[in-house]
């Protein structure tokens, strides 16, 4: 059973109907709070949480729901709460999944999953007990050890959730890797993807040949000294490391038809009190579709219509902390993207990673990348960008098994970079097409078409060899 369950309402959970859904357990249970009161949890007799609920969120924006969790919910706007039992413990996934039934009756809607949340029982939990949480007020952490935090994951799509957002941070601030458990057939978001940081962090699947492996490199993991780390193959020697690669992450790789169209780009704006933050993600979407974002939110799912004056108030408000967002379409238009906004001596920036999804019958929107390009590179003080071309699938879900690298489409280097650059070097590349210029003659940006064939992985030969070439090496 899953450890998270997820009440998906008409109307808002008011206090009385949350705590109807905290006396599933019967009335004598302990209720506590955590993380600034934004967190409630129903405890065993010695304070320690069973059932760990979230502030319930309003949603504003459609497919979000279908997106993480294949689930129908009721009409937008609608109400999300999470409930996350401690795992390992029966009784606690029972009352979760109560604690749910009992919400959507009161609320109306309905649970994720469903078959959690059949009983309005009350459950029967005299005498059980929970083991000593791995770490107070992170309720997402499920194993606690010197090097690294390890949460399970029980569900159709490791999104960027509050709970898992806590997580990251806690791991973070005690230096310590974060590794993310899943049972076979989970994808991952992109939003998740990108968020991952290197060694010892790392998304691990459970796998019925091999057990466990790595859902990004495919190697094979087993538990050692504190952490998942991978199996050495039969050929690994000490001078040539190599481990073992799971069956399963090497299945399925066949070409669907299916693509997307990846973009990354940096700006960095003067520091002034009239900026306005988002735009260049704006512009850029709307060149690609023809329709600006649907919605926004500092977690998944995206719970916010899409507002530039409201992106720019919460960073505003976060600054000098850098603010991380998350941005997504609409439902018949695939795509996502996560913004980091950072206080810099050069300015604010905004580093944009997005993509967007294609069918085996739609055709990735190549002709428009320049237009993009002029756009960001004449009003959005663009640093540079990177378009590529992926043969991935069109939901832009991450799965556990090999998908091949993009192919670059374009590069563009903003004007600050070209005028920097000593002489021509900056024009005059390796190439076989030379650069076009973008914006004024005076000042342009360079906008440097690569061949785009995700058959053809010498783009990226090409492109190294354009990178060395600014550099100067």
């Amino acid at each position: 059973m899953t450890k998270d369950v997820i009440a998906l309402t008409e109307r808002m959970p008011d206090p009385w109907s949350v705590l109807a859904g905290l006396l599933s357990g019967g009335p004598d249970k302990l209720v506590n709070t955590a993380g600034e009161d934004a967190v409630v949890q129903l405890c065993d007799e010695e304070g320690r949480p069973l059932v760990s609920v979230e502030a319930p969120l309003l949603v504003q924006v459609a497919g979000e729901a279908e997106r993480l969790l294949g689930a129908t919910p009721p009409p937008v706007p609608f109400w999300w709460t999470e409930a996350r039992a401690t795992t390992g413990v029966a009784e606690a996934e029972r009352l979760a999944g109560t604690f749910a039934a009992r919400l959507t009756s009161l609320t109306g809607g309905s649970a994720w999953p469903p078959e959690a949340a059949r009983s309005l029982a009350v459950v029967a939990s005299e005498g059980v007990g929970v083991a000593p949480p791995a770490e107070a007020g992170t309720p997402a952490v499920d194993v606690l050890t010197d090097k690294v935090a390890v949460v399970i994951q029980d569900r159709p799509v490791v999104a960027m959730t509050a709970w898992l957002a806590d997580a990251f941070r806690a791991a973070a601030e005690g230096g310590l890797g974060l590794q993310i458990v899943s049972p076979a057939g989970t994808t991952l978001s992109p939003a998740v993807r990108g968020s991952l940081p290197g060694w010892p962090s790392r998304w691990v699947v459970q796998d019925e040949r091999d057990g466990y492996y790595d859902g990004l490199s495919g190697a094979v993991l087993a538990w050692q000294d504190g952490m998942f780390a991978p199996v050495a193959a039969p050929d690994s020697t000490d001078e040539e490391p190599r481990a073992r690669v799971a069956a399963s992450y090497q299945e399925g790789v066949e070409d669907s038809g299916e693509r997307q169209l990846a973009v990354t780009f940096r700006t960095v704006h003067p520091a002034d009190d009239r900026l306005v933050l988002g735009g260049a993600l704006e512009a850029v979407w709307r060149e690609l579709t023809g329709e600006a974002p649907a919605g926004w939110g500092t977690a998944e799912p995206a719970n916010l219509p899409w507002s530039l004056r409201r992106l720019t108030d919460v960073a505003h408000e976060r600054a000098p902390e850098p603010t991380w967002v998350v941005v997504v379409g609409s439902p018949e238009r695939p795509g996502l993207a996560t913004v980091r906004v950072s206080r810099t001596k050069a300015g604010v920036e905004e580093e944009v990673t997005l993509a967007f999804g294609y069918g085996a019958g739609e055709e990735p929107p190549v002709d428009a990348v320049p237009r993009a390009a002029e756009v960001l590179a004449t009003r959005h003080h663009l640093q540079s960008m990177l378009v590529q071309l992926r043969k991935a699938r069109r939901d832009l879900a991450v799965p556990p098994r090999f998908e091949g690298p993009g192919v670059p489409v374009a590069f563009v280097l903003g004007a600050d970079e070209v005028r920097a650059m000593p002489g021509d070097r900056a024009r005059k590349t390796p190439l076989a097409e030379a650069p076009v210029s973008l914006g004024p003659k005076t000042r342009p940006a360079l906008y440097y078409p690569l061949p785009g064939d995700p058959s053809d992985l010498s783009g990226w030969q090409d492109f190294e060899r354009l990178v060395r070439h600014l550099k100067g090496e």
